[in-house]
């Protein structure tokens, strides 16, 4: 754990209760004169230094020492539009974009998706908290919806596609906007919506899983 988030950092004191008191003292451990950082969510670039000054078994009282402007932040920022799948794979995979970096995600609804799926926000942003705690990131990923891949791309026109059918993705190659398909691929309409685009694919000769084609465009942006 990197940091805590709580709605006071900032103040003199703090009184830290409930399950963020059982998972820094009873899960991490923490003893009396520990310093521990928190933040606030609305200004996640503040790290706020505190000292843990006493335990009574319910709650643990922190005493502030000094804030310090801290961001942590990606230099390689990349949009991804994601053609929808099950919740529960995003949320599962969630975590890791947010360790690798990516800075939005635009959920397509593209013609083969499972148009019954919704996305709870709410739940992804907690989720992404929990995982910008553990990796120190000074940021969320950016959510948006998009009704369709055309309205996507219109709006991002320097997209890149990842797709069988074009060219092998070389290491050397940038690019900052990324579509990645559903779960049955484009349909022809969305194929010609693609052609004026640069299409890559990974070159392995397997089909991969949605989550699997995210992750590891997010980690090739990453490392470059």
């Amino acid at each position: 754990m990197q940091f805590m988030l709580h709605p006071q950092a900032g103040n003199s004191q703090l009184i830290v209760s409930g399950e963020e008191y059982k998972y820094l003292i009873k899960v991490r451990r923490h003893s009396i004169g520990d310093r521990i950082v928190f933040r606030r969510r609305d200004a996640l670039s503040l790290a706020h230094y505190y000292v843990l000054e006493s335990i009574d078994g319910r709650k643990g009282i922190f005493v502030h020492q000094n804030s310090v402007e801290e961001e942590c932040q990606s230099p390689y920022p990349l949009h991804i539009g994601w053609c929808i799948v099950d919740p529960k794979t995003v949320e599962k995979t969630l975590p890791m974009l947010v360790e690798l970096g990516v800075s939005a995600i635009t959920f397509i609804r593209c013609q083969r998706s499972q148009h019954h799926f919704k996305l709870d926000f709410d739940r992804c942003n907690r989720i992404m908290e929990s995982a910008i705690m553990q990796c120190g990131r000074t940021s969320v990923i950016t959510l948006e919806e998009s009704p369709s891949l055309h309205c996507f791309l219109t709006a991002h026109p320097e997209a890149m596609i990842m797709d069988f059918g074009g060219e092998r993705l070389r290491l050397e190659e940038t690019f900052e906007t990324v579509v990645i398909g559903c779960e049955g691929g484009f349909s022809a309409e969305e194929r010609s919506l693609c052609a004026t685009h640069p299409i890559r694919h990974l070159g392995i000769g397997m089909i991969l899983r949605s989550e699997t084609a995210v992750t590891t465009i997010a980690a090739l942006r990453a490392v470059r």
